[in-house]
């Protein structure tokens, strides 16, 4: 079910900085060709400079569907291969972030419909060729509210929810989708953060929990465990004690 470097290439996006270059540079590491994906070209372009052909820049929006579609034609153009490998990974997060519409549409186009247009161009491939894998980048932040993280939030929830479809529409013809629910990850991202953030872990630590874990027949890549076990046994409660546990929990956000 899982692919290997045999199989193509592997294509990150977001890969300009945090999990996303931390991952590429593991997959390298691991034998890969990686394609990068994002939208700050001179920090894909240091990473191409660090590991030479083993790079292929691809910089565009992920947001944009054309731009998507022309970035996996620039792939294909490399001359290493098809693409067996997709790690959907780009997103959006701002701190308390406001409840206006644009604001909410902003960080659903990157982190939800950014991994649709990533999905897009690649699966037809994958599906003649019966072998691919499918890793969508969401979040244990996805398996409830949370304050602050409102639009953040629901766009990882949905992440988590497609993947679950796509896992049982794409299993029985040679697809292996998975879902990677991380915690708190010392990255760019979450630096903004002026709360406590409990288990904050190392991105180089996050980035190798990953690649160990596409290695795997499972869907789900949570971590660090002693935070994401709390978090699904919180959602088993009902709301009448789910909401003032987490309002308790999360105080210092607000």
């Amino acid at each position: 079910m899982t692919v290997s470097p045999d199989d193509g290439i592997a294509w990150v996006t977001g890969a300009s900085s945090g999990i996303g270059r931390a991952l590429a540079e593991r997959l390298i590491g691991a034998g890969w060709t990686v394609a990068v994906t994002a939208r700050r070209s001179a920090a894909l372009a240091d990473l191409a400079a660090a590991h030479g052909e083993r790079v292929i820049v691809a910089p565009a929006d992920v947001a944009d569907a054309a731009a998507m579609a022309a970035a996996h034609d620039a792939i294909r153009q490399a001359g290493h291969g098809e693409v067996a490998l997709l790690i959907a990974n780009a997103g959006r997060y701002s701190p308390g972030e406001a409840l206006a519409a644009d604001a909410f549409r902003a960080v659903i186009e990157v982190n939800l419909i950014g991994a649709a247009n990533t999905l897009a161009p690649v699966l037809p491939g994958m599906l003649a060729r019966g072998r691919g894998q499918v890793v969508l980048v969401a979040s244990l932040a996805g398996l409830m509210g949370l304050p602050g993280a409102s639009a953040y939030g629901a766009s990882k929830a949905a992440l988590i929810n497609w993947a679950e479809s796509l896992r049982l529409d794409l299993s029985g013809r040679g697809i292996h989708v998975q879902v990677v629910n991380p915690g708190f990850v010392a990255t760019p991202m979450t630096a903004v953060n002026r709360f406590p953030m409990p288990f904050l872990m190392p991105v180089e630590a996050a980035a190798a929990r990953i690649v160990a874990g596409l290695a795997s027949r499972r869907f789900e890549i949570a971590f660090p465990r002693r935070l994401a076990w709390p978090m699904k046994l919180v959602r088993l409660l009902p709301y009448r004690l789910t909401f003032p546990l987490i309002a308790a929990s999360t105080r210092a956000r607000r």
